[in-house]
């Protein structure tokens, strides 16, 4: 097993998605096989968007039986709700002292909040919570509390990984060698997952698959993805399609290879294409879906591998605070 320490969150604010599951989901279960992983469910970050504390828990409980119906092991994974380990708004808290507000004001989300403002002629802070406006020294403390080495992310979440490590720096330079710089991680393979008109997929666009939709869902979803208008017998970009870009995450290599083909030579129709689609997703779900809607059904089950996930990460977490307060001279009763 590797020496890398290996950190992921998901944000519960809505039914993970078939984008969730390429880009996170199964990437971060297959690194936990081989190296430590800390992946926790955000409840805090989602406290930024959603304030229905009965809808906040729902979409918690979802996202972890996600994980595990997947095939999350908490025996090599260390699994936790992030409010359940409250060093991480301790660290927030003095990360807080040091890190520029320059800093948070390039924040993407912070930036894409004001600019819709500005669309709508709106005050530019309209909405705005504080929450949303320092997430990013969270999301830091998330990084640096568990001394991780490396954070898979996204294209588009690379800026979260560069301000752990522009956080960690100034504190370093302020108050000697604490933190590690933690190095993000792309997956060249995964790229953008498609929604179902084309955009990233994504809930603020609602043109997403949730990956547990049941079987009637999922089929008259895929059933709904836009295409152009060309004929069966005309030759298609493959790279321009969501059908195929979906399908090249589901399907074997040479049933890839053969849809290409399809899609190049003019082989086949939207139409069978995204029945195609349909059957290859719905396949490698049947399983999975089956042990959601199980543990689901048994809450109980789920709170137990989050107790016993909370006091493995709040173990490592004790340490970090220690290490930093001594570093900042908080450490008065040494």
């Amino acid at each position: 097993m590797s020496k890398d320490i290996i950190l992921t969150g998901v944000k519960p604010t809505g039914r993970l998605h078939l984008g969730n599951l390429v880009g996170a989901v199964r990437p971060i279960i297959e690194m936990s096989k081989k190296s430590q992983a800390f992946v926790f469910i955000a409840d805090l970050h989602a406290l930024n968007i959603i304030h229905n504390s009965k809808l906040l828990q729902e979409y918690v409980l979802e996202a972890i039986a996600t994980f595990l119906a997947l095939g999350l092991d908490p025996k090599n994974a260390i699994f936790f709700c992030q409010s359940d380990v409250s060093e991480v708004s301790e660290l927030s808290t003095l990360l807080m002292s040091i890190t520029p507000k320059g800093l948070m004001n390039r924040a993407h989300a912070y930036k894409a909040a004001m600019d819709k403002n500005i669309e709508k002629n709106e005050d530019v802070d309209s909405g705005i919570n504080m929450g949303l406006y320092t997430y990013p020294v969270l999301m830091t403390a998330d990084i640096l509390l568990y001394d991780s080495d490396i954070v898979p992310v996204g294209k588009d979440q690379k800026q979260h990984v560069e301000f752990a490590r522009d956080i960690a720096g100034y504190f370093n330079n302020t108050y000697g060698e604490t933190f590690k710089l933690p190095k993000s991680f792309i997956s060249e393979d995964t790229g953008i997952i498609p929604g179902l008109d084309g955009r990233k997929m994504s809930k603020s666009y609602n043109n997403q698959i949730a990956i547990f939709d049941t079987e009637s869902d999922l089929k008259k979803k895929i059933m709904r993805i836009i295409t152009d208008s060309k004929l069966p017998n005309e030759p298609k970009n493959p790279d321009e399609s969501a059908i195929f870009l979906l399908y090249k995450h589901f399907a074997d290599k040479t049933a890839i290879k053969e849809m290409h083909e399809k899609f190049i030579n003019g082989g086949i129709s939207y139409g069978d294409a995204k029945k195609l689609l349909f059957e290859t997703i719905n396949n490698y779900l049947i399983e999975p879906r089956k042990e959601y809607e199980r543990l689901i059904k048994n809450p109980n089950e789920i709170r137990e591998i989050l107790k016993l996930g909370a006091q493995r990460a709040r173990k490592v977490a004790a340490e970090t605070i220690a290490r930093v307060k001594k570093a900042m001279g908080l450490n008065y009763f040494d």
